[in-house]
């Protein structure tokens, strides 16, 4: 009796899939869906119709990348000059419908994804972002370049980051803010001139953290946007905390190039 191989990917005979293509098992390419020369997949992906895989896109396991996304497109830099730049991305992220993200722009140029994000339809990832893990951002966020975001960040529709600018872990972006400068961690961030307005309590609580790590936070708040002292005085009080994230929004604030979103006027 004839013994049945299954074939290692499931791939649509109406999908395009490059020769030099490195697939590993279990990936499911769909009809019209292309992955281009040099691509990389581990396993278990979904490539769902006309998606696009391009040249330079090096994927981990268990992503999805829905219709007409395209990852790893050329920068939307005039300064681009066709090098051979890379985009990352880890495992177990979405890529709703029509999610656009850059490569990297010069040299050895990379924009990196990590896991378990999920980036909802018509999201824009400039080139040289940096992402990191269980980010969510939803329908038509736009994110310029060497944009940076720490894990577990929530970012609301249609909101607008400037390049170089970094948003903080568990922070809380609204509908339609406009970020010109970092957004802080554990925060909410609202309005056409991003202040920061409160603690993202809820983002918080679901994150696991206890009481007593959330009322250090929300004191660290009060120090940072209530009291009326030097920054750098107010710094020096965050920086000597044993409490794990106020050392950590210490560290974020100290880091910043561009300046931070402040609180009210």
């Amino acid at each position: 009796m004839a013994i049945m191989v299954a074939p290692l990917n499931d791939i649509h005979p109406q999908a395009l899939v490059a020769g030099s293509a490195r697939l590993g098992r279990g990936n499911r390419v769909q009809a019209g869906a292309i992955i281009e020369d040099g691509v990389e997949l581990g396993d278990d992906n979904l490539i769902l119709p006309y998606a696009i895989v391009k040249t330079g896109t090096r994927m981990g396991n268990g992503n999805a990348v829905h219709e007409h996304a395209v990852l790893g497109g050329a920068p939307q830099d005039l300064s681009f000059n066709g090098s051979s730049t890379t985009l990352e991305i880890g495992d177990g992220n979405v890529f709703r419908e029509g999610v656009t993200i850059s490569c990297g722009c010069k040299g050895e140029g990379c924009t990196r994804i990590g896991h378990r994000n999920y980036l909802m339809a018509s999201v824009h990832v400039g080139h040289d972002c940096q992402l990191g893990n269980d980010i969510v951002m939803a329908n038509g966020v736009l994110l310029a370049g060497h944009v940076d975001i720490e894990d577990r960040a929530f970012i609301s529709g249609a909101v607008l980051v400037h390049q170089f600018c970094r948003i903080g872990c568990l922070a809380m972006l609204s509908g339609g803010t406009r970020v010109g400068l970092d957004a802080p961690p554990f925060f909410i961030t609202e309005g056409f001139a991003a202040r920061v307005r409160g603690l993202n309590l809820v983002g918080l609580k679901r994150a696991g953290l206890r009481p007593a790590e959330i009322s250090a936070i929300k004191n660290a708040y009060r120090v940072l946007f209530r009291a009326r002292r030097p920054l750098a005085e107010i710094l020096a009080e965050l920086s000597v905390s044993d409490e794990m994230h106020v050392r950590h929004l210490y560290e974020f604030l100290s880091a910043s190039r561009r300046g931070f979103c402040r609180g009210e006027l």
